[in-house]
């Protein structure tokens, strides 16, 4: 999940507690969440994993996982107003391997 969005009325511990985060933040997905934000801390980026729900108790699992990653962004506390959000399901992420053809792309027999 990602969500994109903007800072509103952030208070001083607030503000203090992103400068001191600012260096540490990354760009994965976890399910905590992980913020990325501009230098002024107006607009940020959230992005955080959310496992699927137990198979068949969730007919709409982009909504469930919206609602998730919503808790999970408003768990953090600072006040906001989100602009986007959207969902990837890593189940459908195809990765492409380098190397050579064949199955988990060995390169063959060595000369």
């Amino acid at each position: 999940m990602t969500i994109r969005g903007t800072f509103t009325g952030l208070g001083d511990a607030s503000r203090a507690a992103l400068r001191e985060a600012a260096e540490s933040f990354g760009t994965s997905f976890t399910e905590a969440g992980t913020f990325t934000c501009d230098s002024s801390l107006s607009a940020f980026t959230f992005r955080c994993q959310i496992p699927p729900p137990p198979e068949g108790e969730e007919p709409d699992e982009e909504s469930w996982a919206a609602l998730r990653a919503t808790e999970a962004l408003e768990a953090h506390g600072h006040p906001h107003r989100i602009l986007r959000v959207a969902v990837t399901d890593m189940r459908d992420i195809k990765i492409r391997r380098k190397g050579g053809k064949g199955a988990g792309g060995t390169r063959g027999p060595r000369r």
